[in-house]
C-alpha cells in the first residue's frame, strides 16, 4: 500500500486537517506480517474538546438543512466510497487481517449499501405527526461522540454516522486503535464531498483518555459504542453525569438452535461458517450450537468435515477463509480461553493453541464437544474462531439454554420449515434471530438485550436513536 495512504500526520477537525495538541503517534501493526503498516496521530483531552466545540458550532445551521441537503450529501458519500472500494478493502484486510476477497464484499461493500439505504432517511425523519391536538416533531439530538470497534471497522462507523448525519446531528469519531486508518480514508472522502465543517470531525487515541473525554463532555449529547460489555459499563457510567443518552451495542454468546427435523448437514456447515468468518472476531458470532442428543455423532462428523473446507493463513490469498486475529493480544485471549476449555473437560474436536505458520497473530479453527452451557466457554464472549456444540433432550430444553446467558444480541435457529424455526425463534431473548441461514438486513433494527446492549441501529429505527421528539399543542 502507498505510504501516503498509511501515514497520517494530522487529525480531522472543523473541516481541517488539524495536528494534535499532544506529540505522540499510534503504531499500526498488520496482524498478518507482525509489521508497523502505519502510524495515526495520538489525540489528548485537548484535541477531544477542539473536535467538541466544532461540532457544537456546526450544530445550529446543520441541523437547519434541508432533508434533500443531507440526503444529497450522504448520495454524494455513497458516489465516494464506491470509487475507493479497492483501496478501502486492501486498507481493512492491511490492519485487521480479513481475507482480501472477504474484505471487499462484507467490510466495504456491505457498509456502501448500508450507507445508501439512508438517502431517504432524512425525508422519512422530516415528517410531522397529527396526534389529538398536538404536532409531533423530530429534532436532531446534538453532538454525537460516536466510539466504533475494530473487527468491523467500516461497517460500524458507518453504522453510526450515517443516522447522525440523516438526522441532522453534529460528530466526533473516535476508531480503533488497532484499526484507525480506513476512518481516515473516510475522512478524505467527506472532505472530498464538501460536507460542511465541523459535522465530521475524527479524532484517535486511546479508550482510557480519548474515549473518556468524548462521553463526558459537557457539551455531547449522544454517546454510541460499540465494543465489550466491560467497556459499555463503563461508558455508560462516564456518560450518566450529564444525563447523555447512551446506545450501546455490545458482547454476545449467540446460540444456533438446530432441529432434528431440519437438514442436519446444511446447518451445520452454516453454524462452522459463521463462526470461522473474520477469525470469530464478530459479536453476533453463533458460537453456541445447540443440537439434538439424537443427531450428535452426525453433527460432529459434519462439523469436522466442515471445518476442513476452511483454509487459513495470509489474507491476500483469495483461497483462504481465515487470516489471523486482530492484534498479539487478542491472539492471547482466544488461546488462553481454548486451554480453559480443555481444562473444564469439554472434548476438542478441531483445532488447539499450536500455530503451524509461525508467523502472524493466527489461531486454528477451533470446535469443542461435550461441551456444557455452564462452562466459562460456553457462558463468556471468546471473540475468536471458537465453537461449542452442545447436546438438548428437548426443545424446551434448547430454548432454555439458549436463554441461559448473561447476552442476548443474536440467535438463529435451523429449523424443518420456516414456521417452525420462527415459532423458536419467538422465544430466544435476543435483539435478532436468524432463520434457515437468513442474510443481514440493512434495513431492519440491529442491537441486543440484557447485557448485549441498548438501542438499535441500522434502518429508521436506528436513524430515531439521533432524534428528541418534540411534541406542539395546538
Amino acid at each position: 500500500m502507498d505510504n501516503e495512504f498509511t501515514s497520517f500526520q494530522q487529525l480531522y477537525i472543523g473541516g481541517e486537517w488539524t495536528s494534535s495538541h499532544g506529540n505522540r503517534f499510534i503504531e499500526v501493526i498488520n496482524p498478518a506480517t507482525e509489521e508497523v503498516i502505519g502510524t495515526v496521530p495520538e489525540g489528548t483531552v485537548e484535541d477531544v474538546d477542539h473536535a467538541v466545540q466544532a461540532a457544537r458550532a456546526a450544530l445550529p445551521s446543520w441541523s437547519a438543512t434541508s432533508a434533500s441537503l443531507r440526503s444529497m450529501y450522504i448520495k454524494r458519500l455513497v458516489e465516494e466510497m464506491k470509487s475507493q472500494q479497492e483501496l478501502m478493502a486492501f486498507t481493512i484486510t492491511s490492519e485487521l487481517g480479513m481475507p482480501l476477497h472477504l474484505s471487499h464484499d462484507i467490510q466495504v461493500v456491505g457498509p456502501i449499501e448500508g450507507l445508501e439505504t439512508h438517502i431517504d432517511i432524512p425525508h422519512r425523519l422530516n415528517e410531522e405527526k397529527i396526534v389529538g391536538n398536538s404536532i409531533i416533531f423530530n429534532e436532531a439530538i446534538g453532538v454525537c461522540s460516536l466510539i466504533c470497534p475494530w473487527n468491523y471497522p467500516l461497517h460500524q462507523l458507518i453504522g453510526k454516522v450515517a443516522p447522525a448525519l440523516a438526522a441532522g446531528c453534529t460528530m466526533v469519531v473516535k476508531p480503533a486503535t488497532e484499526t484507525p486508518l480506513n476512518a481516515f480514508l473516510l475522512a478524505r472522502m467527506i472532505d472530498n464531498i464538501g460536507l460542511p465543517a465541523g459535522v465530521f470531525n475524527l479524532i484517535t487515541g486511546p479508550g482510557a483518555t480519548v474515549g473518556e473525554a468524548m462521553c463526558q463532555h459537557p457539551e455531547v449529547d449522544l454517546v454510541s459504542f460499540t465494543g465489550s460489555t466491560r467497556a459499555g459499563i463503563h461508558i455508560a457510567k462516564s456518560a450518566a453525569n450529564t444525563v447523555k443518552r447512551v446506545c450501546q451495542e455490545l458482547g454476545g454468546k449467540s446460540p444456533l438452535i438446530i432441529t432434528k427435523e431440519a437438514n442436519i448437514e446444511a446447518a451445520v456447515t452454516f453454524g462452522v461458517q459463521d463462526v470461522m468468518l473474520n477469525s470469530g472476531q464478530t459479536c453476533t458470532a453463533l458460537t453456541r450450537m445447540l443440537v439434538p442428543v439424537s443427531c450428535y455423532d452426525e453433527v460432529l462428523s459434519h462439523a469436522k468435515n466442515a471445518v476442513k473446507e476452511i483454509s487459513f493463513g495470509d489474507p491476500l490469498d483469495t483461497r483462504n477463509y481465515m487470516g489471523p486475529m486482530s492484534s498479539k493480544k487478542q491472539q492471547e485471549i482466544v488461546l488462553d480461553y481454548i486451554e480453559r476449555g480443555i481444562e473444564e473437560g469439554a472434548t476438542l474436536l478441531t483445532g488447539g493453541t499450536d500455530n503451524p505458520l509461525g508467523k502472524g497473530f493466527y489461531v486454528r479453527p477451533t470446535i469443542f464437544a461435550d461441551v456444557d452451557n455452564s462452562m466459562s466457554i460456553a457462558q463468556e464472549e471468546i471473540f475468536g474462531p471458537v465453537l461449542c456444540i452442545i447436546p438438548y433432550e428437548t426443545l424446551e430444553d434448547a430454548i432454555e439454554m439458549a436463554n441461559d446467558s448473561p447476552f442476548g444480541l443474536s440467535a438463529a435457529v435451523w429449523g424443518e420449515s420456516q414456521q417452525q424455526a420462527l415459532d423458536i425463534a419467538k422465544k430466544v431473548k435476543a435483539g435478532q434471530v436468524y432463520i434457515n441461514g437468513a442474510d443481514f438486513n440493512y434495513q431492519a433494527p440491529f442491537g441486543g438485550v440484557k447485557q448485549s446492549g441498548n438501542g438499535r441501529e441500522w434502518g429508521i429505527t436506528g436513524a430515531m436513536e439521533y432524534i428528541e421528539l418534540k411534541s406542539v399543542q395546538v
